[in-house]
């Protein structure tokens, strides 16, 4: 690799350290193709992606950046994962790690916060965007909905009522 291509590495790497809501860190030792394969077009389906670079370009890309703390969990085989969504890196990955003891989560950050091996697990155990929007949503509607009940119900009550005094006036 010449310099021009180092320095364009670098270059994508910085933008992908600033854009991403979530980068994880990871050790791949002993991965084979066909799981790398696998894992990335995982992360295709929640529109993340994979990396691998050289830990060495990866640090030069971190300086000056609110997550330049990344740049410690850069030893050995490291892989990047990362996403805009906030969690759907950190689910994808700590799925994947379960599922295959080669893939070892070191840590991560999201935004400027630093997150080790835990705090990667916190975040992906935490509702997406979409849920938690849905949920917003559902607390909205839910007074709206009682409401409307509340209103509707004497309605019906009364109409009940009257039907009952009616047949009990037919019946004598």
């Amino acid at each position: 690799m010449d310099r021009a291509q180092k320095e364009k590495v670098v270059e994508e790497l910085g933008q992908i350290f600033e854009s991403s809501g979530v980068v994880v860190v990871a050790h791949y030792a002993g991965l084979t193709v066909a799981e790398m394969q696998d894992l990335r077009a995982q992360m295709r389906e929640v529109e993340g992606s994979v990396r691998v670079a050289k830990n060495r370009l990866a640090k030069i890309a971190l300086q000056g950046k609110p997550n330049e703390s990344l740049g410690d969990l850069l030893t050995g085989m490291t892989v990047l994962a990362y996403s805009e969504d906030p969690t759907a890196a950190a689910r994808v990955m700590d799925k994947y790690a379960k599922g295959n003891d080669k893939l070892q989560i070191l840590g991560g950050a999201m935004g400027e916060t630093a997150l080790d091996a835990a705090g990667v697990k916190a975040v992906a155990d935490m509702p997406s965007r979409e849920e938690l929007i849905a949920s917003i949503v559902g607390c909205i509607g839910a007074p709206a909905s009682n409401i409307a009940g509340a209103i509707g119900a004497p309605a019906s009550n009364v109409a009940s009522i009257l039907s009952t005094i009616e047949e009990r006036a037919e019946a004598a």
